[in-house]
């Protein structure tokens, strides 16, 4: 699902520890949650330059994405998956962004691996 013409930078594994969820225990006693996201740009500008004012400074975004992450408790995944995907989209250079929000201990009554919402969002 990624737009031809576009470059992408991806950040992924991001990792830290938040209060979101339904359940009283998951607001109480947090979790970790993981973060990915890939960021659809164009990255000639900043290449031709080497001026990193033209891409996406990824260590400043993590820290707002963290910020995200460790705020304000949400109820469902899909409402952080779109709050983080809003703070990446007002990085000047970024058009696109797919996020995907891993809640790895999520209160699942039997064995799974992973449980992840996958969004998909750009400014047009």
């Amino acid at each position: 699902m990624k737009a031809a013409g576009l470059d992408w930078i991806e950040l992924t594994g991001l990792r830290a520890r938040g209060r979101h969820g339904c359940l009283p225990a998951e607001r109480e006693l947090g979790q970790e949650f993981v973060v990915d996201v890939a960021l659809g740009l164009d990255t000639r500008p900043a290449a031709a330059s080497d001026d990193l004012s033209l891409t996406v400074d990824y260590g400043s975004l993590a820290d707002r994405l963290v910020a995200v992450v460790t705020g304000e408790p949400v109820n469902l995944i899909e409402t952080l998956a779109e709050r983080l995907a809003e703070v990446c989209l007002e990085e000047p250079t970024v058009q696109q962004v797919h996020v995907t929000v891993h809640k790895p201990a999520a209160p699942v009554g039997q064995v799974f691996g992973d449980v992840a919402v996958k969004i998909y969002r750009s400014r047009s």
